[in-house]
């Protein structure tokens, strides 16, 4: 006979009730009964965990450092990790933080040299001389000198300018209110950093302000004297240096003097852009100088102030020059009589590829002597004589000159007035130019293929 239970015990049928259930939670969310870590993973994620204050990587085994790399936080004091982590999927998780946006391919694909080369660039864009501390820039050339190939600012902000006393407002008779504000306005010096980086190749800046709104005023793009002697000693000690670009910066006759000056018989210098400044004809005598005393191949001086003395400097200078290969005059004012004196230069020049001479009130006469050049120059490439006045005339003197060239390859005389039936002949000689020259590039295939042939044929 059976018995029943106890009043006071509950069955273990869900029908009959419910039974207290007691649940173990684990402190640590991620721990499981499936897997156990390992004392070696234990200890890899002590070193991450440690990692700011106990860095440890290369003592340990490539698969190990692996992923200690790969649980390492993209936050970590650069100090920690600049010198210490060479490995790029770190530094890419770090670009992809901190920039919603990068081409890492401008930068030789290389993500580390992104990352300090952008970071650099933004501290200097937000430096304010004598508010920031100097030690924010200097403390990061130890850990960046060997990774900056290219420095890029097109922004440097001046000093903030206080309300001066009542006293102090009344100008003194020794110094004029455009020397006063000069003396104030000087922006970051360059010297220490530039001479820090040990690989720079491409310097490029502005110096002006970017986004000032409502508070524009003509001081905040000013490039001082102090600044310009200040990037002149930068650049000349910097023997790196292969590209150099100074542009928007109102840089005139005197400061680019200074600049050229300290770039005479530079080692490396390749390309020097002084576009859009102040630049008249003593800059472009100084120019014409430095064709001559460097290595120099591209020289760009569009949107200045050169009239037809600076261009008969540059002229004289490429009449000897056998080095560069691009020079840039366009939108400024070098006339007849500077087109013609480069056009004469080009008859004897064999090095110059591309020219640029477009906005330079040029006209028929100077297109007379650029037909000459056609005929006999073998080495241009690409000429830009757009934006002149050529004319009817000059368009078909230009024509003849094309018809016994066989290297041009672009011609651009857009709005130069020459009329539609010289435009249309001159492009048809191009097209045939470049038909010409892409058949040269196939014919040692051609030529390679008809060899096969012939050997497999012998051999058969």
């Amino acid at each position: 006979m059976a018995v029943p239970p106890p009043s006071n015990v509950t069955a273990s049928n869900p029908a009959s009730g419910t039974r207290r259930m007691r649940r173990i939670i684990a402190e640590d969310p991620e721990w499981t009964l499936a897997i156990v870590p390992s004392l070696i993973d234990l200890c890899l994620q002590h070193f991450v965990t440690n990692f700011e204050t106990h860095p440890v990587l290369t003592e340990l085994q490539p698969e190990q450092q692996r992923k200690v790399l790969d649980r390492l936080s993209p936050d970590l004091s650069l100090k920690v990790v600049a010198n210490l982590i060479s490995d790029e999927s770190y530094w890419k998780r770090r670009c992809n933080q901190r920039w919603s946006v990068g081409h890492v391919e401008k930068y030789g694909n290389n993500w580390k040299r992104m990352f300090f080369e952008r970071h650099l660039q933004e501290l200097l864009k937000v430096f304010i001389p004598g508010t920031t501390d100097p030690n924010v820039i200097l403390d990061l050339i130890p850990l960046c000198q060997d990774y900056v190939v290219r420095l890029q600012v097109d922004q440097f902000l001046p000093p903030v300018m206080l309300e001066p006393p009542i006293q102090d407002m009344d100008l003194t008779d020794s110094a004029s209110e455009t020397e006063q504000d000069d003396l104030n306005m000087d922006h970051y010096q360059l010297g220490d950093l530039v001479a820090g980086l040990r690989k720079l190749e491409i310097l490029d800046l502005v110096f002006g302000v970017k986004d000032c709104g409502m508070n524009f005023e003509w001081n905040l793009f000013l490039f001082t004297i102090r600044d310009c002697h200040s990037l002149a000693s930068a650049i000349k000690t910097c023997l790196t240096l292969k590209v150099f670009r100074l542009t928007r910066s109102k840089v005139d006759d005197e400061k680019a003097r200074i600049l050229i000056r300290n770039l005479l018989d530079h080692p490396s210098l390749l390309e020097l852009d002084l576009s859009h400044n102040n630049i008249g004809d003593r800059g472009a005598r100084a120019a014409a100088k430095l064709i001559n005393h460097s290595k120099l191949k591209i020289l760009n001086l569009a949107n200045n102030k050169i009239k037809a003395l600076g261009a008969q400097s540059l002229a004289h200078a490429l009449s000897v020059n056998t080095n560069l290969v691009s020079l840039n005059l366009r939108l400024n004012c070098i006339e007849d009589e500077g087109g013609q004196a480069i056009a004469h230069a080009l008859q004897t020049n064999s090095t110059l590829t591309n020219l640029h001479l477009g906005s330079n009130e040029l006209s028929e006469p100077t297109a007379t002597l650029f037909s000459q050049v056609l005929s006999v120059n073998t080495t241009l490439t690409c000429i830009n004589l757009s934006c002149n006045h050529i004319g009817l005339d000059g368009g078909k003197q230009l024509l003849e000159g094309m018809s016994e060239n066989k290297t041009l390859m672009e011609f651009d005389l857009r709005m130069s007035e020459i009329g539609q039936e010289s435009e249309y002949l001159i492009s048809g000689a191009l097209n045939a130019n470049r038909e010409a020259a892409r058949l040269r590039t196939l014919q040692p295939k051609c030529c390679h293929v008809t060899v096969s042939h012939i050997i497999n044929n012998a051999a058969g």
